[in-house]
């Protein structure tokens, strides 16, 4: 894996025409060692209806335009039979780029035709008359959105799964190791290769050979103890060790130096070790109750009553994540996800690509883990745009929330249960798509 970013259209295309090999970002972790047990036999997807989809009335549509278009983007070099995952239905309806290749056409033609925002003069202040003008542009656009995925999709309920939340850290470092900066994010070794899991391409393992066979990596202790130090694979150096390990969590992150940049790292693989939650390690030390765990509350251990043994239990995961260099991308935009495309807050979502291709538009339930309890979950129009290694099962969700303090606080206490429904393309789009983009 090279250091800098795949980006632009021809690296997207890479990504979908080697079957989009797993590189996610949710969870930051691969899949699981080949002796983890089978997948289970996935539930049949049972059709439902917009009718059925709670919130759909009140959602912004529109809101999920951009994560449309950015899987547009991805799919329009690729071949119609590239594989983008899924299993049974999911597969049959949209588990190749081919109804894209109609689908995609179209939701440009309708980003072009959408109106443009009322606009405010420059010494005009934003009274009742523009808010209403304001409100009745955005539900113009999402009437419009509305009605493109009503006719063109089906909807089908996948059940109800667990729902976290991720996000993409930012963290303090330097280019080069000083007093302050002392931990080092790692480049992916150039013996450490992949390969995929015997009887599922769709995921794929990481280990070095040994004798003709791929055995696991060093672990985290070893590497952290130096085993790679001295080859040059240091792509940057952060002032804080917890810090650099919730980034290998999340998978992809940002950090700025002293001088006000800032470089975007992304997952570059990893070591092929089993990943051990240190939540469930605190638990059973005693340390944090189940009713306690949240990242934050990881955080708020580990620099007090577990600062002397920080690191040990740190250590106790032996996954270890390598990171690149990534490219071309704005601070409007978020990271690259599995599909190749950067991720957008609050309607991307990683997936099981085992059962969900990538690119499905999709319906969850999500509920803000910082409003006040009780409070109702809102329905949500997603995109599947990213895979993570702890993202198992049709209805196991892990859903973006951005970047930054604020974004961290919500995916860090966000675990629920969410109802999941895919929207699937109609009949008609799976014949209709012609390679003609």
């Amino acid at each position: 894996m090279p250091r800098t970013a795949r980006t632009g259209r021809a690296q997207a295309a890479a990504f979908i025409l080697t079957t989009l090999a797993l590189i996610g970002s949710a969870a930051g972790q691969p899949a699981p060692a080949p002796s983890a047990s089978p997948d289970a036999t996935p539930p049949l997807l049972r059709p439902a209806s917009f009718s059925e989809l709670p919130g759909w009335d009140t959602d912004s549509h529109a809101a999920a335009l951009p994560a449309l278009l950015a899987t547009c983007s991805a799919i329009r070099p690729a071949h119609p039979e590239a594989m983008l995952g899924g299993d049974g239905e999911a597969a049959l309806r949209a588990g190749t780029a081919l109804p894209w290749l109609t689908l995609c056409p179209e939701l440009r033609a309708l980003s072009r035709s959408l109106p443009r925002p009322p606009r405010l003069g420059a010494t005009t202040r934003p009274g009742p008359a523009f808010r209403r003008r304001m409100a009745a542009w955005q539900a113009e656009r999402n009437q419009a959105v509305r009605t493109f995925i009503e006719t063109r999709f089906e909807v089908f309920a996948a059940g109800a799964g667990v729902m976290t939340g991720y996000y993409e850290p930012v963290l303090r470092g330097a280019t080069t190791a000083d007093e302050v900066h002392r931990t080092p994010l790692l480049a992916r070794p150039p013996e450490l290769i992949e390969q995929p899991i015997v009887g599922n391409p769709l995921r794929r393992r990481f280990g070095t050979l040994v004798d003709g066979r791929l055995e696991p990596f060093f672990d985290r202790a070893a590497i952290d103890g130096g085993a790679l130090a001295g080859r040059g694979l240091e792509i940057a150096w952060v002032d804080d060790a917890t810090d650099a390990f919730f980034l290998q969590i999340q998978g992809s992150g940002r950090v700025m130096l002293p001088d006000g940049a800032m470089l975007r790292v992304g997952y570059a693989g990893q070591n092929g070790q089993p990943y051990v939650p240190i939540g469930r390690v605190l638990i059973e030390r005693g340390a944090l109750t189940r009713d306690q765990m949240s990242m934050q509350a990881i955080r708020a251990w580990l620099a007090g009553p577990g600062l002397e043994t920080s690191g040990e239990v740190l250590r106790a995961n032996p996954s270890y994540v390598f990171f690149r260099l990534v490219d071309n991308l704005t601070p409007e935009q978020g990271p690259i996800g599995a599909l190749g495309v950067p991720l957008t807050p609050e309607r991307s979502v990683a997936v099981d690509r085992a059962f969900i291709p990538l690119g499905t538009p999709m319906f969850v339930s999500v509920r803000d883990p910082m409003a006040r309890r009780g409070a109702a979950a809102a329905g949500r129009l997603v995109v599947a745009q990213d895979t993570g290694g702890a993202i198992r099962g049709p209805a196991r969700t892990d859903y973006f929330w951005g970047w930054g303090n604020d974004a961290g606080e919500r995916a860090g206490r966000m675990r629920d249960d969410a109802d999941v429904f895919l929207l699937l393309p109609r009949g008609e789009e799976i014949v209709a798509g012609q390679p003609t983009q």
